[in-house]
């Protein structure tokens, strides 16, 4: 009997233990250097992880372009209000690629009553509007974070009606037997599994003026100004954690983390994420946020708000969306 009850025990360890390591990371890593030698700053990979990020970012083809007709979208169609001064050709051009990007399955009645295409009725079309719009501002006035190579709308759908990448205040913790977990200790994926706070968005990234600033790392060996607390402190490594994962990056892809208060020594990535911040903060406060009046229900969130974006909406775990290549270039009327 006992010699039985060890083999038991010692089959339920090894399936225990087999569980614990599903979740790890198949060897072998690829390191590679990112800053001066002797500084830490190494790049580490896992091969499985960057060709499912690879994946993730292939670039549909582009649809054909035709000879222009010279008339306007808006002289054709009616209750065009966003890319009315288009060429019919290429208005109509993009509103077919749009819908394979955004809703290759439903087609153009997802958000048109095929009908009357000049009907707003439809929530989604009055979103889909306002998300044109949100998408030429992008390409305007973002340029030190998209550079030239800008975005579309199928930088964040990729096929897919809703963002698969989307976030929404979180609830509260409820309590029970386990205690009010004050939004965190619940290993979330959205912060890579730790007890780390799960939801480092809505006091990050939410508006233009973020309930608390970011930065949580002093310059003096002591304290000599207003403190900030270990909750602060835990909710910015949060972020950096999602950040972390959204890029398929680790800290030093951004930082020299001798210091990381410190901006000298860091690789120009670290401003061009800075700058990416400010935009995506920028989007949430004045195009998304908004839209929770327009959204059905099934839409809000657990707090009756609607969904917002953070860094994976567009990266989807790579350094660059789509590995750096423009659709814009092909779709120059988003710009």
């Amino acid at each position: 009997m006992i010699a039985r009850a060890n083999r038991i025990a010692g089959l339920v360890a090894l399936i225990l233990g087999v569980v614990a390591l599903g979740g790890c990371e198949k060897p072998p890593q690829v390191t590679g250097q990112q800053g001066f030698r002797g500084t830490g700053m190494v790049d580490v990979r896992t091969p499985m992880a960057v060709e499912q990020a690879l994946a993730r970012n292939q670039v549909p083809a582009a649809l054909p372009a035709a000879p222009p007709s010279g008339t306007k979208a808006g002289l054709v169609f009616q209750n065009v209000k966003v890319l009315g001064d288009t060429d019919v050709t290429e208005f109509t051009r993009l509103m077919n690629a749009m819908t394979t990007w955004v809703a290759p399955k439903e087609g153009c009645a997802y958000c048109h009553d095929v009908a009357n295409l000049a009907d707003d009725s439809k929530y989604t079309k009055v979103v889909a509007r306002r998300m044109i719009e949100m998408t030429r501002h992008i390409n305007a006035s973002a340029k030190t974070h998209v550079a030239e190579t800008g975005v579309t709308c199928y930088t964040c759908h990729r096929g897919n009606a809703v963002p698969q990448y989307i976030w929404h205040k979180a609830a509260p913790g409820e309590g029970g037997m386990t205690g009010f977990t004050d939004g965190q200790n619940v290993a979330a994926p959205v912060v890579g599994l730790t007890s780390l706070p799960y939801d480092p968005f809505a006091d990050l990234i939410a508006a233009k003026a973020p309930a608390q600033a970011i930065r949580v790392a002093a310059n003096t060996a002591l304290p000599t100004g207003p403190s900030r607390s270990i909750k602060d402190t835990e909710e910015t490594y949060g972020l950096m954690m999602h950040l972390s994962q959204a890029l398929g990056q680790n800290c030093t892809f951004c930082h020299n983390t001798r210091s990381f208060y410190d901006w000298e020594g860091n690789p120009p990535r670290r401003a061009t994420a800075w700058h990416g911040i400010q935009m995506v903060r920028d989007l949430n406060e004045q195009f998304l946020t908004p839209l929770a009046s327009t959204l059905p229900a099934e839409r809000l969130g657990p707090t009756g708000d609607g969904p917002k974006l953070n860094c994976a909406t567009c990266h989807q775990g790579a350094s660059k969306p789509l590995g750096g290549v423009s659709m814009l270039q092909d779709y120059s009327v988003l710009k």
